[in-house]
């Protein structure tokens, strides 16, 4: 008698920060953006990535999607973050600790914050160098495939350079 073979153990989801302009370019189909972003929207779709926003990015992704697309665009693309996304709250220490942080970016910084507080293993942003001080790892979307594609995924190393 033989034994089934032995599954792999399950996949534990990485936890990711989400840059605002990457759920902009998500919600607002922003090319070639948008399409370079697919392997990161597939692989939440999937289960494989659980994807994070600061709650505060709330109030800026309706206003930017209300003035390219109208006010029923920017309401549908709310309910869409709050069914795609966890928020975290963003209170007065967070904000204070956003502020003790290097870099001229204070929005950056409370998405760093928000990204150390929770233990995530990823930021994913479009723009690496603005995160450049930041402890937690940080890539771009479409190399959300690289720690997605290793047996047991590490996360890559922080872009210090």
């Amino acid at each position: 008698m033989t034994s089934p073979a032995a599954s792999p153990p399950p996949r534990t989801p990485l936890r990711a920060l989400v840059d605002t302009n990457v759920v902009l370019d998500w919600l607002l189909d922003r090319k070639p953006w948008s399409d370079e972003a697919q392997p990161l929207w597939d692989a939440r779709d999937a289960g494989h990535v659980v994807a994070y926003l600061p709650a505060s990015v709330l109030t800026d992704i309706f206003y930017i999607v209300r003035r390219q697309a109208g006010i029923p665009a920017a309401f549908t693309a709310i309910d869409r973050v709050f069914s795609a996304f966890g928020l975290f709250a963003v209170d007065t220490p967070l904000l204070q600790q956003a502020r003790a942080l290097p870099g001229n970016d204070f929005e950056d910084n409370v998405q760093i914050a928000c990204a150390i507080n929770a233990g995530l293993d990823l930021i994913i942003t479009r723009n690496p160098t603005d995160f450049r001080a930041s402890p937690v790892p940080v890539i771009e979307p479409p190399q959300i495939t690289e720690p997605l594609s290793r047996d047991h995924p590490t996360v890559p190393p922080s872009n210090d350079s």
